[in-house]
């Protein structure tokens, strides 16, 4: 690695001015977090690699916000309040240290940004792609963080902001909106927080709309029906639809939206408006039944044969 100096050199230079207390300015084998009364822990952790997770010819620093963004991501799903985080990073043999240096500096900035601050992890070299892992830490107040696992029939399905312009950004890198949000995702923290004892289940959408839905409802043991009109899209992603409306499947299927999908009483619907879309509404059952204009069925009845993102693992696997 072309950075000028070892490991601790690197640490010492780049990542020591990002640490908090809890960090210990980096000079020690671990953290040390003392959890505020009152509150739970809530912990997070996300793996993302060059080729796969992001472009490898993204900015380092873009590359940086959307590793911490995914996480936060994360967090803001169960109503959390982030902390701080740990980071684990494998350079590519040859990094110089002008990668390293835009890197931080993405750091920094989220940092700021967010209120949170580097408690410690690890760096090393190694001939592969960059490669990030990165754990988030939050916190809420006792017995309030929101699972997957609470949905209950009656309950009606919402999601916030729009669907499908991180996948379709990175197909349409010209395309300067959707390019952004792959990019740069928003970490939806503000809601999320606000959903404590409103939300009955939640998610964020980082496999896709339908996928991420599928596992609420296993979780819950409940079906979650989903009204594909209600479903809301950019401005960019419906022209696209509507010069090729496979792009739709893309859409609802292609992942990196970083959205909040919750349920939640209906008796909650005037206290949500405005801060969410509702598209649809939980039944007893089992799986994600789909409707659009008068058709109603499972996914594959839409042509929907992979209902989202997957890492495929074993024999003849990337």
């Amino acid at each position: 690695m072309t950075t000028g100096g070892g490991e601790f050199d690197l640490i010492a230079r780049h990542f020591a001015p990002l640490a908090g207390p809890q960090g210990l300015n980096l000079l020690d084998d671990a953290a040390l977090l003392s959890p505020q009364p009152g509150y739970d822990l809530v912990f997070t952790a996300d793996a993302l690699i060059g080729g796969v997770h992001f472009r490898p010819h993204d900015p380092p620093d873009f590359i940086a916000r959307k590793a911490l963004r995914v996480n936060l991501s994360d967090l803001a799903a169960k109503g959390a309040d982030p902390v701080g985080y740990l980071l684990t990073i494998a350079w590519p043999i040859g990094t110089t240290s002008q990668t390293i240096e835009q890197f931080v500096q993405g750091l920094a900035h989220d940092q700021a940004e967010f209120g949170i601050r580097l408690f410690g992890g690890d760096t090393t070299v190694g001939p592969g792609p960059l490669t990030i892992s990165l754990t988030a830490i939050g916190q809420v107040p006792a017995g309030t963080m929101i699972r997957r696992s609470g949905a209950r029939p009656g309950d009606l399905i919402f999601v916030s902001g729009t669907i499908g312009d991180g996948a379709l950004g990175l197909d349409h890198p010209e395309i300067t909106a959707l390019n952004q949000r792959y990019l740069l995702p928003e970490p939806r923290l503000t809601l999320g927080q606000s959903l404590r004892g409103q939300a009955t289940s939640s998610i964020d959408i980082s496999d896709g709309l339908i996928a991420d839905a599928a596992h609420i409802a296993k979780a819950s043991g409940v079906c979650l029906e989903l009204d594909l009109d209600r479903v809301p899209l950019s401005p960019e992603v419906r022209e696209l639809i509507s010069a090729d409306p496979s792009v739709f499947a893309r859409a609802l299927t292609g992942g990196d939206d970083y959205e909040i999908l919750f349920t939640a009483p209906a008796a909650n619907r005037n206290l949500l408006a405005g801060r969410a879309s509702e598209i649809g509404c939980v039944t007893p059952g089992q799986g994600v039944v789909l409707s659009r204009k008068g058709l109603k069925g499972d996914p594959a009845k839409f042509g929907l044969g992979d209902l989202g993102y997957r890492h495929r693992f074993g024999e003849g696997s990337a």
